[in-house]
């Protein structure tokens, strides 16, 4: 993705996409996106091969849980689901941390879910069997 692209400020394959619905569902700044998706994904095999150890390095994740959008119907009510709604009075930030966190786990959970569809050759394979074509892929053989 971003590597391939010689995007500045990361190395990930969609993290974008996960900050951007992220950031909508829950009164974000849209246009907060370029800075809070800078991302850098690292998968390495452990244990000899029998594990993979996947993480995201997101440093600069932009998020508020109070004013703005947040205080829009449907956001605030996705920010209560999260837990993250309104100020931490006995810590204050922390309802932003928490959300910058709840963010950086959805982006790996992207990640590891688009490279393994990659890895296995399902990627192109989903895309045309869930109405992206027309055509019959029920016949196509696995990768």
């Amino acid at each position: 993705g971003s590597a391939v692209a010689g995007a500045l400020g990361g190395f990930n394959a969609h993290a974008g996409n996960i900050v951007s619905a992220v950031f909508i569902a829950t009164g974000q700044d849209p246009a907060q996106n370029v800075e809070s998706s800078h991302c850098i994904t690292m998968m390495e095999a452990v244990n000899g091969g029998k594990d993979l150890h996947v993480s995201v390095t997101m440093p600069s994740i932009e998020v508020g849980t109070v004013g703005g959008g947040t205080q829009l119907a449907s956001q605030s009510a996705c920010l209560d689901l999260l837990g993250v709604k309104g100020a931490n009075l006995e810590s204050p930030g922390a309802n932003a941390r928490l959300l910058a966190s709840i963010i950086a786990g959805s982006v790996l959970a992207g990640e590891l879910s688009l490279m393994s569809a990659l890895a296995a050759g399902q990627l192109v394979k989903s895309h045309m069997k869930y109405n992206r074509s027309s055509r019959d892929m029920s016949k196509v053989a696995a990768a």
